[in-house]
């Protein structure tokens, strides 16, 4: 039986991209043969996060590591509505520009533990599928088994076996831009550029 055709959502903040967030795009499009595209979608900042820059810097880092790959891409989604969006209604979003295809969504197992807190949980995890990455030191399986939700919909949780655990932190490279420090080993060089071109984390 032929697959279903599948398109990845990676949300963040992005705040910046940094190689972790591309290799890691990267890793999930080669070992998911289904994947026909992975996009990432960056919160805006009506999410109240701290130290956001501007919407349109990190839509357009984004847009620095997507214009030469195929199959990565960046929607500006819930950059341009009106509200801040939870995470169903950007899917659905997504899946109405793409209704011929199976959206998954991407998520590290420290949101996991948290999902029966986020609005409609239930509506997310039966209608899409969740692609789990292991964060740090958690084990996925004892996540499961700690949550009735979770329980209920284990066949909506995707694990990818060989990728490495996750240990994103643009939270790191913020302070390291702050301090002057060489951050070249950590992200992209056309990022890089464009942080300093336009004076970001300073």
């Amino acid at each position: 039986m032929q697959e279903n055709r599948v398109i990845a959502v990676f949300g963040g903040s992005f705040n910046p991209p940094i190689n972790s967030h591309i290799s890691l795009a990267k890793e999930i499009i080669e070992k998911c043969d289904n994947i026909e595209k992975l996009i990432f979608v960056p919160v805006s900042t009506r999410y109240q996060k701290r130290e956001l820059v501007d919407d349109q810097h990190r839509y357009n880092m984004l847009k620095l590591i997507c214009e030469n790959e195929d199959k990565l891409e960046v929607s500006d989604i819930e950059l341009k509505h009106d509200k801040q969006l939870y995470t169903i209604e950007t899917l659905n979003l997504i899946k109405n520009q793409y209704n011929n295809y199976d959206i998954w969504f991407v998520m590290g197992t420290d949101n996991l533990k948290e999902v029966e807190t986020w609005n409609n949980p239930e509506q997310l995890l039966s209608k899409y599928k969740i692609l789990v990455l292991d964060r740090e030191e958690d084990d996925l399986e004892k996540i499961i088994q700690s949550s009735d939700l979770l329980r209920k919909y284990r066949e909506s949780l995707i694990q990818i076996n060989g990728i490495d655990k996750i240990y994103l932190s643009s939270t790191m490279i913020r302070d390291k831009l702050k301090k002057g420090e060489d951050i070249k080993e950590y992200i992209p060089s056309p990022i890089l550029e464009y942080i300093y071109d336009n004076n970001l984390y300073k």
